[in-house]
């Protein structure tokens, strides 16, 4: 099996056909997927990041940037959307490689204003990618998410989401689901239930099956980032189109 390669597209560089192919893969593996909703989300983001086996699409995760104020200060935060890839390669790396190195980028406008991941996790493996990369994500199972981060993630999620955000849960849940991972992708191997991250995903989501996600943030910065996605991220920094296997258009 090859590799992937990785390209960061804006959303308005994508064909109708395109997003067609998109939307053919991601409801391979989620249910409850209406092309109408994925592309009124999709028509919501910034950016694509792409994953390619050759010319094939094995995978995509969309981006929007989000300008926000918390506890008095301005922040920005990258949303990450819809974000899948092929089964056949999961335990790839080049797609936190390239959206570190597009935050980079990303902060490189402006490094003075604090910048976020807000991610909401339909599945134990997307919460796993906080852990993957970053040192401090919440909610964390080692940790209560601090007052600062909290704040940060009530007004990201109220602004996005609005009602469909449960503060006492800490979780998005809609009155019909917009996409919830296919029984046969869905099931946790019970030697993986054991793993402290995946366990408190599914104590803190039990809905996930049906549609709930998870609400999760991290701070987007050198010191708070992991080997390979620090230097991914520095890259961004220094405008570098050397980003692993990583491209921007």
């Amino acid at each position: 099996m090859r590799r992937l390669t990785a390209v960061v597209r804006a959303r308005s560089d994508i064909s109708d056909a395109e997003v067609g192919g998109m939307y053919a893969l991601f409801a391979r593996y989620y249910d409850a997927a209406v092309p109408s909703a994925f592309r009124a989300d999709l028509d919501a983001k910034s950016y694509v990041i792409e994953l390619r086996d050759g010319a094939a699409l094995r995978g995509f995760s969309t981006v929007a940037l989000m300008d926000f104020e918390a506890r008095g200060v301005a922040r920005r935060a990258i949303f990450s959307g819809d974000t899948i890839i092929d089964h056949r390669y999961w335990g790839e790396q080049t797609l936190p490689v390239a959206f570190c190195a597009l935050a980079g980028r990303v902060h490189a406008e402006n490094p003075a204003i604090p910048l976020y991941w807000f991610l909401v996790s339909k599945g134990y493996r997307t919460y796993r990618y906080l852990g993957i990369f970053s040192k401090r994500y919440y909610p964390n199972p080692s940790a209560p998410t601090p007052p600062e981060e909290q704040a940060c993630l009530e007004q990201l999620a109220q602004t996005r989401f609005g009602d469909a955000y449960v503060a006492e849960r800490g979780v998005l849940h809609f009155p019909q689901s917009r996409g919830h991972l296919r029984a046969q992708w869905a099931g946790v191997r019970e030697a993986v239930s054991k793993r402290p991250d995946v366990r408190f995903f599914l104590e803190r989501n039990p809905g996930y099956r049906s549609g709930d996600e998870l609400v999760c943030i991290t701070r987007l910065d050198a010191g708070n980032l992991r080997s390979f996605a620090r230097r991914a991220f520095i890259r961004g920094m220094n405008g570098g189109d050397d980003v692993g296997r990583a491209g921007f258009l």
